[in-house]
Formats: C-alpha cells, sequence, structure tokens
C-alpha cells in the first residue's frame, strides 16, 4: 500500500484530511522524541534504530520502518 493511500484512509475513517493526519502523526512522533520516558535508555534505543534524514522521523520514515519490522515478525 503506497503512503498515498495510507493517509487517505486514515483520514476518511476519521473524518479528517489528509493534511491534518500528516501534522497530527508528525506533532506525535516529535512529541515522542523530544519528551522520552525516563526508562533508562530502552525507548530512546529503539528510536534510534528508526532510519531517518533528520533528528526526528517524519511520519513516512516511521512509516516504513514500523512496517518492515511488522514483516519481519510474520
Amino acid at each position: 500500500m503506497s503512503m498515498r493511500k495510507i493517509y487517505r484512509e486514515i483520514a476518511r475513517k476519521n473524518g479528517v484530511s489528509v493534511k491534518d493526519v500528516k501534522r497530527d502523526m508528525q506533532a506525535a512522533i516529535a512529541a515522542a522524541y523530544q519528551n522520552p520516558p525516563k526508562d533508562g535508555g530502552i525507548i530512546s534505543a529503539y528510536q534510534r534504530q528508526v532510519p531517518r534524514k533528520g533528528e526526528i522521523p517524519t511520519p513516512e520514515e516511521f512509516i516504513r520502518y514500523a512496517a518492515g519490522k511488522v514483516r519481519e515478525s510474520v
């Protein structure tokens, strides 16, 4: 499934625009990276595994990584 279809499906199911979906996903990812829980670094270690160009992954980078992990576990 393409990223475009993923966004459209999420937007449709939630009655919002694709732009809203992307914005909210980026905000959630940024919040997770900027305020990790105090868990001894476990979450931070997982976050470092996500391939990204910048400091914080884009929704597309995160979805590609997560989809790959799901495929590995099947």
